[in-house]
């Protein structure tokens, strides 16, 4: 068990010098995956923007009858707020009064709403491959939910927090995440070649390694002459095979 343990630490480090004599393969992939990664996030991937409007929901007008229940009933019932916020008729009207060209299930995927953990504040958001879209459409989703809304539930007011923002940077793609995953995975595929070539190959390459596999001794070395082009070496391959 200790020899076999020997061996696995001797094979590992054999293998990390392996890594380390392709350091410039590893760093050559590693460059081409990021400039891959770069390239198609360029010129493939649309970019996306995001506008959000917010929304504060109110049981009753008046503060001072405000009761601990309807805080908490209010806060309960933000989820079911958040469904309506992407009902049909919100949705439909929103793509009415904008004209978009656009279905209902295509426009309510552009829609996600999100709240606050105690609170009754809706975050209304709209991603769309055109800054002016997503702005104008988060407006309306939130102006066609307020009215929605109130005539459903009952609700006496819904509040406007902060109207919807003109995107200004796109939130997806992420040119430095891309790039990264990309020399990544160039790295990684690169590693994995040289891993895979050392395993498969079986060559014996020293006397060393002569004596290692075949349990042989090594009675002596023919020199090369210096400059001669010498293929591949004449001897024996681990398992038998000759080269």
């Amino acid at each position: 068990m200790q020899e076999r343990e020997e061996e696995v630490t001797i094979d590992l480090l054999e293998l990390l010098r392996q890594l380390w004599s392709k350091a410039w393969l590893l760093v050559l992939m590693a460059v081409l995956g990021g400039a891959a990664a770069l390239g198609i996030t360029a010129g493939l991937i649309t970019p996306l923007y995001q506008s959000t409007t917010k929304i504060y929901v109110m049981n009753q007008q008046s503060e001072d009858n405000l009761t601990y229940s309807d805080m908490q009933l209010g806060t309960q019932l933000t989820s079911d707020y958040a469904v309506l916020v992407t009902s049909r008729p919100v949705i439909e009207e929103t793509i009415q009064v904008l004209g978009l060209n656009r279905t209902y299930e295509q426009a309510a995927d552009m829609v996600q709403v999100s709240n606050e953990d105690g609170t009754r504040i809706l975050s209304i958001t709209v991603t769309s491959t055109s800054p002016q879209v997503a702005q104008m459409m988060a407006n309306q989703v939130r102006e066609s939910a307020a009215v929605h809304i109130q005539e459903v539930m009952g609700i006496e007011a819904v509040n406007t927090v902060e109207e919807a923002n003109y995107p200004e940077h796109r939130s997806s793609p992420s040119y430095s995440r891309n790039l990264i995953l990309g020399a990544m995975l160039g790295f990684v595929l690169a590693a994995a070649i040289v891993v895979i070539r050392y395993l498969m190959d079986d060559t014996l390459h020293s006397p060393e390694d002569v004596e290692k596999y075949l349990e042989l001794s090594v009675l002596g070395t023919l020199p090369l002459i210096e400059g001669e082009k010498v293929g591949r070496k004449s001897g024996k391959r681990k398992g038998g095979k000759k080269v």
